[in-house]
């Protein structure tokens, strides 16, 4: 079997990086950066439970693969659930390398009259986590060690790409999405994520976004850049499939579902009410949009459903994931409610049906983001928080963002798709598509 050149660069750049890393020593002492704080702030309870909601994210990502691997059709399984799998390796790496300073590293921006605000972080702050160390960050995360919370967010970052892969399903090269999913990665989810959860960060110090786990940061960037990978890559030849195996679809939700107390709760960086709250809002805005999916489906028309129930369940997960430790349980209800009606109606929405977002991808994460931080924009608890709690103009500043930020991550997506696509052509050949990625990328293959 004659191996391309792309395989050979890739090696030799896991070559690098591994033998990079042997150059870069741990730090014994606190950093002398004025950032950190001593051994002893660190609280117990708190490393306990960050180490424990970091665990559970890292689940959600074979969860995601589940999830997605038993809906697209029988020859394309272990490809689908392959293309989430493989985010643990490569995101990971990357993170370690350059990930964690560009979304957490010392802010590099612009000012206004005297105030910074940050875009993106300093890529020489953390190099291959240089020091990243046993110490708490002062602004960041004050009572757990910093490496745990930059492993805590790593595991955000693993899932977001894996998020997209949906709506490219069973027509997109393995290499290339590679090589978008490193892309992706640096260019457009590192800025959110700087901008939206560091304390200097644009959308986070100017216009007051309200972001409690990712709504905006993992779930409207994943959910645009699915859609700009819909229309980027084309329909596939054949657009109608039965969805292969639905009791693997009910698994990867029941994990998502149990990885998303880590992803939510564990967003309070810390064992406190804040947690207990993010963690009760979360599990009933699921509870209410997996029932209001099923009930509006039957009422339009459609059957109950298990896929209904699933999709339902993850778009309330999706939509209260911004606004979870700012909210309360009773409006969560309603965050589930609402946002499963709307998610639902774009799911069959026949115009949107057309682009062929294979696992409509936009439709529940693009749209339950949008919805989420919508919402939170309007609940959200505190001063000067919300519409309700703060007054239009807090709104409004919400909304501004809202539209920034989808015009970056759509427009950004499509234009990484096409300098991955002039790097190495991302859609497989049309002989590959019809044998099924699971033979033509990987030459394996389920036997039911």
């Amino acid at each position: 079997m004659k191996v391309g050149l792309k395989w050979k660069v890739s090696f030799v750049v896991i070559c690098i990086v591994a033998i990079g890393g042997l150059f870069f020593r741990p730090d014994v002492d606190i950093p002398n950066t004025g950032n950190f704080l001593s051994e002893k702030e660190i609280v117990g309870s708190d490393v306990a439970w960050i180490l424990a909601a970091a665990g559970l994210v890292l689940l959600m990502t074979p969860g995601l693969s589940f999830f997605y691997g038993g809906m697209v059709g029988k020859k394309n399984v272990i490809s689908t659930m392959l293309q989430s799998f493989i985010a643990l390796g490569v995101i990971s790496i990357l993170w370690i390398v350059v990930g964690f300073s560009l979304s957490f590293g010392e802010s590099i921006g612009f000012e206004i009259d005297g105030v910074h605000y940050g875009i993106i972080g300093n890529p020489f702050t953390y190099p291959f986590f240089n020091h990243v160390s046993i110490y708490p960050h002062k602004a960041m995360a004050s009572t757990i060690p910093f490496v745990l919370f930059a492993l805590f967010q790593m595991k955000f970052a693993v899932i977001t790409p894996a998020l997209i892969t949906g709506s490219f399903a069973e027509r997109v090269r393995f290499i290339s999405y590679l090589v978008f999913m490193v892309l992706f990665s640096l260019f457009i989810y590192t800025p959110l994520c700087h901008m939206v959860w560091h304390p200097e960060g644009l959308l986070n110090k100017f216009f007051g976004v309200k972001d409690f786990a990712g709504g905006t940061v993992v779930h409207m960037s994943a959910g645009f850049a699915a859609l700009a990978g819909a229309i980027v890559l084309g329909r596939r030849k054949n657009p109608h499939h039965e969805p292969s195996n639905i009791p693997y679809v009910i698994l990867g939700t029941g994990m998502l579902w149990f990885g998303w107390f880590g992803f939510n709760a564990g967003s309070a960086l810390s064992a406190n009410a804040t947690a207990a709250i993010a963690f009760g809002t979360t599990t009933i805005a699921s509870a209410s949009a997996m029932m209001t999916w099923i009930f509006f489906d039957r009422i339009n028309g459609r059957k109950v459903s298990a896929l209904g129930a699933c999709i339902g369940a993850v778009v309330g997960l999706v939509a209260i994931t911004p606004g979870c430790g700012f909210v309360s349980i009773q409006e969560s209800i309603f965050i589930g409610f609402i946002s499963a009606i709307v998610s639902n109606l774009m799911v069959n929405w026949k115009a949107l049906k057309k682009i062929d977002d294979t696992l409509d991808v936009f439709a529940c994460h693009g749209v339950g983001g949008i919805m989420g931080m919508i919402l939170t924009a309007i609940f959200a608890h505190g001063e000067n928080a919300s519409l309700l709690h703060g007054g239009f103009g807090v709104f409004a500043h919400h909304m501004i963002a809202l539209i920034l930020v989808s015009l970056f991550a759509f427009f950004g997506s499509i234009l990484l798709y096409k300098i991955t696509d002039r790097i190495i052509t991302l859609r497989v050949r049309e002989d590959s598509e019809e044998q099924g990625l699971d033979m033509s990328q990987h030459s394996e293959s389920l036997k039911w």
